[in-house]
């Protein structure tokens, strides 16, 4: 079962199949707040997201 089950998976990237849960924040809007000057605390408030996820989103978007 799992040779079959990871074959099928290899198959699917090939193909462009994405895995995982959906992203539910907008990357480009955090950083579009972020260059307006707003904090990081404001960004998670106004977005109803965990102060966390818009620092991990910013050290993302340094690190690239």
């Amino acid at each position: 079962i799992l040779e079959r089950t990871n074959e099928g998976r290899q198959e699917a990237k090939l193909k462009g199949i994405k895995f995982g849960r959906r992203r539910t924040v907008d990357r480009n809007v955090v950083l579009t707040l972020h260059q307006k000057g707003t904090g990081a605390t404001e960004i998670a408030h106004q977005l109803s997201i965990a102060r966390s996820t818009v620092y991990k989103i910013l050290e993302d978007e340094r690190a690239s």
